[in-house]
């Protein structure tokens, strides 16, 4: 255990070079951000790939399908006796021909209008990651002397810029039974709703097994209250092994800086 006078050097040392706090700030997860960042431009750039293919695809339907037409076509020249009703069935062909025609290029422009909507929002999660990583960075050389409200309610404000639907509000509840605590006591969850998604976030300076317990035990509740099973996260740059451990056992998601 560190001394008072070893917790003061490290402290000071923090404040004073500028070499080291960004040292300890790469320790606490940028590299994990700048990987999933990458990974998750591969997923979009393998989106498109696949899109791609999709449409070189549908081409080589369409010249498989003129082929079709042209040798039908030698077939109605053929057949002059029976003209009248294969003319008959060629204007119905005809019509459902323009019917796919139409529908195929609503579908055309809805995938471009998709596309373009996407690549907004993936510029836009692009910039709020880059935001991201600069306050992480300013944050980590604070985490050793901020308190643990400060820092709940800088990662607070993070995760509502990062998520970017809604906002992150307090769920406040009598919990008459004790499912929570073990006895009747008032409980709080931050919570964020998102695309029908409830998703109840804790974030903490530093996480334990118990930690980890309680904010399923309170999953639990939220979801005998409002009838909604909530997704649960928890924001930490110190969890215990312990906790890692329990969050996999409970489908608890950990978000710390490893």
């Amino acid at each position: 255990m560190l001394s008072e006078e070893e917790k003061k050097k490290i402290l000071r040392t923090l404040r004073e070079d500028e070499e080291f706090r960004y040292a300890v700030a790469g320790l606490l997860g940028l590299e994990t951000i700048l990987n999933e960042l990458r990974m998750l431009r591969a997923d979009f750039q393998r989106h498109l790939e696949l899109e791609e293919m999709r449409w070189r695809e549908n081409d080589k339907r369409w010249e498989e399908n003129n082929k079709r037409w042209e040798e039908n076509n030698r077939r109605w020249e053929e057949n002059n006796k029976r003209w009248e009703e294969n003319n008959r069935r060629w204007e119905e062909a005809y019509k459902r021909f323009e019917a796919i025609e139409a529908e195929l290029k609503k579908l055309r422009e809805d995938h471009n209008k998709l596309r373009e909507d996407f690549n907004r929002q993936f510029e836009l999660f692009s910039k709020r990651l880059d935001s991201f990583e600069r306050r992480l960075i300013a944050m980590g050389a604070r985490w050793g002397v901020e308190s643990e409200e400060t820092f709940r309610e800088a990662m607070k404000n993070i995760v509502e810029e990062i998520l970017g639907a809604g906002k992150v509000e307090k769920w406040r509840v009598l919990d008459e039974e004790g499912v929570v605590l073990g006895y009747k006591a008032e409980v709080e969850v931050d919570v964020l709703i998102k695309d029908k998604v409830h998703i109840l976030i804790e974030v903490k300076s530093s996480a334990s097994e118990s930690d980890v317990f309680k904010l399923w035990r309170i999953g639990k509740l939220y979801e005998k209250k409002t009838g909604v099973k909530p997704r649960l996260v928890m924001v930490t740059p110190f969890p215990t092994d312990k906790a890692l451990e329990a969050a996999k056992n409970l489908g608890v998601e950990i978000y710390t800086r490893t």
